[in-house]
């Protein structure tokens, strides 16, 4: 049951953000930036962990997660380290994964010899 509610979860999500970005004017970028901070502030409100706990993988993994984990780590490290763990936080617990993009970005560059829009 945890794969079939994190591949209906994870659906959804991405649907709704393909009417968002067929139906609307606003660019990809946006709507990426939009995402991540309605995670972080759901995170915030402390709704976003129960939505985890229920839908594992497919809430975990868009960018509403990310910016869930972004919170955290910030949250995390502003109890440790006061307001220096503003900056430290976020990209502590989040290095794993933006180190995976990037190595798996250039791999794919390497392979895939990617060419630049004319």
């Amino acid at each position: 049951m945890d794969y079939i509610n994190a591949f209906w979860v994870g659906g959804a999500i991405c649907a709704l953000v393909q009417v968002l970005m067929e139906k609307t004017k606003m660019l990809p970028g946006r709507i990426m930036v939009m995402l991540v901070c309605l995670g972080a502030l759901l995170g915030a409100l402390g709704i976003y962990q129960p939505f985890i706990e229920f839908a594992g993988a497919g809430a975990s993994v868009p960018l509403l997660g990310f910016g869930n984990t972004l919170f955290k780590g910030v949250k995390e490290a502003v109890d440790e380290y006061g307001l220096l763990g503003i900056f430290l936080g976020g990209l502590k617990a989040s290095a794993a994964g933006i180190s995976a993009a990037l190595i798996f970005a250039y791999l794919a560059s390497i392979i895939f010899q990617p060419k630049m829009k004319k």
